[in-house]
């Protein structure tokens, strides 16, 4: 199957894409509310899938005395951190409450090296205890992809999931269409296609929490 795009999806107002092909529908109007329909499926899905993004790596260094590390761009969802001491030795941190995290630090009364961290609002994470030293990083997350666009012709739910973000594009635009008798079978296979994701993600996230047992 060739690879889904913009392009692909959108077309031309004399060469239709794969949207206005499955809604069988001449509406120029229609034609130029296909941005906002596409831009409208993505974020739906991201918000009713666990699973959605690229798994990012990133390295750095932790500020002495300061308890907050700035979470990257369009994150989603952190997946792990780590620090490593001056020795070498790897110090996995485990995730905690925002309550468990304050509490922790207050007892623990001085800096010293990380144990826990967790989500301190949307653009920072909380680590405890405050680290006493630039202890080097590395730490996973999910990203969430960039929006498609005629200068973004493709990402993670044009690569992974074409049939979700299809299925969830023809829902935006059912406003536009009148008593479709297709309408419940784009339900059926949005919805389908969204909890094959979810296994996959609830999978992902069994793995990688026997390794931390094992560890």
């Amino acid at each position: 199957m060739p690879a889904m795009t913009w392009l692909s999806l959108v077309g031309t107002p004399e060469f239709p894409g794969q949207i206005m092909r499955y809604l069988n529908n001449e509406n120029l109007s229609l034609y130029d509310s296909l941005p906002d329909f596409i831009y409208q499926a993505e974020q739906r899905i991201c918000r009713e899938s666990k699973n959605i993004g690229l798994e990012m790596y990133v390295r750095g260094q932790l500020t002495p005395e300061v308890e907050t590390l700035a979470k990257p761009a369009r994150w989603r969802r952190s997946l792990t951190l780590g620090v490593w001491e001056q020795n070498g030795t790897y110090h996995q941190l485990f995730v905690r409450n925002y309550e468990f995290l304050r509490a922790y630090t207050s007892a623990q009364k001085v800096p010293g090296l990380p144990k826990y961290y967790g989500d301190y609002g949307y653009e920072a994470m909380l680590i405890s205890p405050t680290p006493d030293q630039a202890y080097r990083f590395e730490y996973g997350y999910l990203q969430l992809p960039t929006p498609l666009s005629p200068e973004n012709q493709t990402n993670w739910l044009t690569d992974y999931a074409p049939d979700v973000l299809l299925y969830g594009i023809l829902l935006e635009a059912v406003p536009f269409l009148k008593n479709d008798e297709r309408i419940p079978v784009w339900e059926s296979a949005y919805g389908r296609g969204l909890a094959s994701l979810n296994q996959q993600d609830d999978a992902r996230q069994d793995d990688r929490a026997s390794n931390d047992e094992a560890d």
